[in-house]
């Protein structure tokens, strides 16, 4: 069994052993939600909540991944800073980072310090101020030192003792198993969209727009992302083979080159979140590039929001 087992299971279990394993993990399940459950309604109910002053939007998700919450961040950040906000920072977690103090990145931050998302952000919003902290709050204080108008925070739903507009991304399609984590994708109940401010469903509200950056005669596809195969549907037919990773993984480059010559590839297709971990390789690449367009919808939604704020 290999990881991309485990990810069809909690996903959409199809097969007898897949089923069976969602099955034994369910007691663990409805425990994670009790918790879940339970420090989300406390940080909900907090007295004092923390309040930035300044516009603060989070775009999250209710499952573990694969939903396309960064690129939807910076497209939402972009809309704003093309509408005349001079200062614009993105706070995140910094996932699988090395490092574990508060960064603000530079040119010189690399994905092993401060986590691929962040790079991402850094390349996609070349203008903004980008910051990596666990602690959502301390990274928020830190923009506004730095002079931020508006604050966005990838992935701070569960934050709920943060003042904030919530938009939860729906993945198109949803998991058909609804457990939460260790039986299921999702990391709080699906039931709690209920709480977020907006609902953006991928189709309706936001549309995905991929092309093909120096693309090869032959290629193959290289990526560590959450449900890889949400890719197929936007994949030339000169991509051979494909190979999947863990999400947020680092690459080995000799395992890459020797896929390469197993397969008598010209280059590799990477998205641009797997970019950012492929500096100083010396193959072909071709780039897989994800643009977001905005629906006239949220982007109403977005415009009311921070009128309020």
């Amino acid at each position: 069994m290999n990881y991309l087992f485990f990810e069809e299971a909690l996903f959409s279990p199809r097969t007898f052993a897949q089923k069976v394993l969602v099955r034994l993990l369910a007691p663990l399940s409805f425990i994670y939600s009790l918790f879940a459950t339970r420090s989300f309604v406390k940080k909900s109910l907090a007295q004092n909540k923390f309040d930035a002053e300044i516009p603060v939007i989070s775009v999250g998700n209710l499952i573990v991944g694969g939903s396309g919450k960064t690129p939807l961040t910076a497209a939402i950040a972009r809309f704003f800073y093309d509408r005349g906000v001079g200062k614009i920072a993105i706070v995140s977690r910094g996932y699988k980072r090395k490092s574990k103090n508060l960064i603000v990145l530079d040119e010189k931050s690399d994905f092993n310090y401060a986590g691929d998302e962040a790079i991402l952000y850094r390349e996609l919003l070349p203008k903004a101020i980008v910051i990596v902290s666990r602690d959502r709050k301390l990274g928020i204080t830190k923009a506004k030192e730095l002079g931020a108008e508006m604050i966005f925070l990838d992935d701070g739903f569960r934050h709920k003792d943060i003042l904030k507009t919530d938009i939860l991304i729906k993945p198109a399609p949803e998991p058909a198993n609804n457990f939460c984590l260790p039986a299921g994708y999702y990391r709080l109940p699906k039931n709690f969209y209920k709480f977020a401010d907006f609902i953006a469903v991928e189709g309706e509200d936001f549309n995905r727009i991929v092309k093909v950056e120096n693309g090869a005669e032959k290629m193959i596809l290289i990526t560590a992302i959450a449900r890889s195969n949400r890719l197929d549907k936007f994949l030339p037919q000169n991509v051979i083979a494909k190979y999947s990773f863990p999400d947020h993984s680092a690459f080995d480059f000799e395992h890459i080159k020797s896929l390469m010559r197993f397969h008598g590839a010209d280059a590799i297709l990477v998205t641009q979140k797997d970019l950012v971990k492929l500096a100083g390789f010396d193959a072909p690449i071709a780039l897989l590039k994800l643009e977001i367009a905005l629906a006239d919808r949220l982007k109403t939604f977005l415009l009311k929001s921070a009128q309020k704020s």
